[in-house]
């Protein structure tokens, strides 16, 4: 069984590997100098492998599609991504939130553990060649690359999405895909910055244990934990997710509130201000807030608070008051939209998983062609997640075109 395998990232080297170890004839053809080009930058260089979690916490991370992936977590599972890192001789370590992490911290070692099993296997590893166009007959499949035309029994494509195209992820298999006749789910950024407005002056500052909530006539949608500003908005962690929660929806109206104090209710913090300011009570209030907030924030919360800055603590009356805690809970910026496609860390959207077999990544138009990976309507939130469906989704295609 001759199997060919589009692009050479974590979804197309599993599906290699899997194949030619069910003893198919496997050729990968990847269009970059090197393999894993966009591993090689996952995780800020670390590469966040995978999430040591129950399946069912798994499903919970996943944004788009998760009843689709049942069968392919199952089937190889993050416990089966470590246990096959671990056996091929590299260490990994699990981290906050249960990512695990090479213990190398480097994103290269991922990468070479591949490429030593692929040459093991006996899987023929073409670089530099991106593949123009592809042709369904009766009997296999025609790739046109830049230097020849070849012929082969099964065809997987795991081609990426089009985030970060620097890497080679620009679209081509939504192309191949849809050429085949297979709908495409238009493309949307996933795990993004949130843009807004007047944010350029707290670029940079990081805040921990904070709820950043965008708001609009669609609903309230809020995620915990940490975030960042930046010059035109919103990332860190926390914003990551609330992108891929709120990509699908048509915004009308939208605003988003960060609630500055989340562990403490209006009550609590108000009489948490109260002892800020009797210790205080001489200070004019813009100098009243340092044990409340990181310095860089007072003037937006004390502007949005509408204090004068040089009214004397002890008179800010309990109306400024009030209207102090609702900005702590409820810091306001103008919500612009979500950053480019190209910028999110994953697509959502690509090839309809209605046309797909789950069981077995098996186009359901045409027989010997299937999908794996970040191509597929599928996405995850941060930690590991959208690796591991690459991993599983390419393992399962690689099984199975073998067969």
């Amino acid at each position: 069984m001759r199997v060919a395998v589009i692009g050479g990232g974590p979804a197309g080297m599993m599906a290699a590997l899997s194949a030619a170890e069910n003893g198919a004839d496997v050729t990968l053809f990847e269009k970059n100098e090197k393999l894993g080009k966009k591993l090689y930058i996952s995780g800020k260089g670390r590469c966040n492998i995978t999430n040591d979690c129950s399946p069912r916490d798994f499903f919970r991370n996943v944004a788009t599609n998760p009843k689709f992936l049942y069968g392919a977590i199952n089937k190889f599972s993050p416990q089966d991504t470590i246990d096959f890192c671990t056996s091929h001789g590299l260490a990994v370590k699990t981290e906050r939130g249960n990512r695990v992490f090479p213990a190398t911290d480097k994103s290269v070692d991922v990468i070479k553990l591949f490429s030593k099993q692929l040459e093991k296997s006996g899987v023929k590893v073409v670089l530099n060649t991106p593949v123009t166009a592809l042709e369904c007959q009766k009997n296999g499949f025609l790739l046109n690359t830049i230097s020849d035309i070849v012929c082969f029994d099964r065809l997987i494509v795991a081609t990426g999405g089009i985030s970060y195209s620097s890497t080679g992820s620009t679209g081509d298999g939504y192309k191949f895909a849809a050429s085949l006749g297979h709908n495409i789910i238009p493309p949307k950024p996933a795990l993004c910055r949130i843009l807004a407005k007047n944010t350029k002056a707290l670029e940079g500052l990081s805040l921990k244990n904070v709820t950043v909530s965008v708001v609009s006539e669609q609903g309230s949608f809020g995620e915990f934990g940490e975030m960042l500003f930046t010059d035109d908005g919103l990332g860190g962690p926390a914003v990551l997710t609330l992108s891929s929660r709120i990509n699908k929806l048509t915004l009308t109206d939208a605003y988003i509130l960060i609630d500055l104090k989340p562990a403490l209710d209006r009550d609590k913090l108000d009489a948490r201000i109260l002892r800020d300011f009797s210790q205080k009570s001489n200070k004019n209030f813009i100098n009243s807030l340092d044990d409340l907030l990181p310095e860089r924030l007072i003037k937006e919360v004390a502007l949005q608070s509408g204090i004068p800055f040089d009214k004397k603590v002890n008179v800010v009356t309990a109306a400024e008051r009030a209207r102090l805690v609702q900005t702590l809970k409820d810091l306001r910026f103008d919500f612009v939209g979500l950053d480019e496609t190209e910028y999110g860390i994953v697509t959502s959207g690509g090839v309809d998983v209605s046309e797909v077999n789950p069981s077995t990544m098996e186009s359901k138009l045409h027989k010997g062609l299937f999908f794996a990976g970040e191509l597929l309507d599928v996405d995850a939130f941060t930690g590991g997640f959208n690796i591991q469906i690459a991993l599983s989704t390419g393992y399962v295609a690689g099984v199975n075109a073998a067969r």
